[in-house]
């Protein structure tokens, strides 16, 4: 990359710092996000296999396990993906502290203490930067936590972000833009500092 940023935030939770020509991982806080993590899905491990079963009687779903979840999802179409969300958040409603991440197609259970949102709280905090002039910008529904308003005051969502984002945003009186993409964060930084 020719751009470094200061802070990396990775599988939408773990915090990393850079220190010169490399990240390291940001403690306490990871070291906070892999033991709440264990914990919870040690709870949830068990139903797994009811879970895996519901999925592949009904759709032809990518499911597997990784290092961050026990359970993680790619579907087929976004109209699969739909379906099985509305089933995951349904079980999500019955486990204390457990939330579905999903982009497009793809999701993945996490731990609701630590997601886009918290870790962008965790870094301003760092900074000493209050929220009103954190910036954040989103297009997809893993970026909820991340522009509910509760620790950005400056929101953007690009053209291509999904309708709910949009709407989000909007109902904060953040900005949506009319281009897509990097184009559209790019424009809503200028709106943002052209205000200031």
């Amino acid at each position: 990359m020719t751009v470094r940023p200061d802070y990396l935030v990775v599988v939408e939770r773990e915090i990393y710092l850079q220190d010169e020509s490399q990240y390291l991982p940001c403690e306490p806080w990871n070291d906070g996000c892999r033991e709440a993590h264990a914990d919870l899905f040690a709870r949830v491990r068990a139903d797994v296999p009811r879970l895996i079963d519901w999925v592949h009687k009904r759709f032809s779903a990518t499911l597997y396990e990784d290092a961050y979840s026990p359970f993680c999802l790619v579907a087929n179409s976004n109209e699969d993906a739909d379906i099985i969300h509305a089933f995951l958040e349904a079980y999500c409603a019955e486990v204390p502290n457990l939330a579905v991440v999903r982009n497009d197609v793809y999701a993945r259970f996490s731990h609701t203490s630590f997601n886009k949102g918290t870790a962008l709280a965790e870094i301003a905090r760092q900074l000493g930067i209050a929220r009103e002039h954190v910036f954040a910008a989103g297009d997809h529904l893993n970026d909820i936590p991340m522009l509910c308003g509760d620790y950005a005051g400056c929101l953007v969502a690009p053209d291509n972000a999904i309708p709910a984002i949009k709407e989000l945003v909007r109902s904060q009186k953040g900005y949506i833009s009319h281009q897509p993409w990097g184009h559209g964060v790019a424009r809503g930084l200028e709106h943002y500092l052209q205000g200031k």
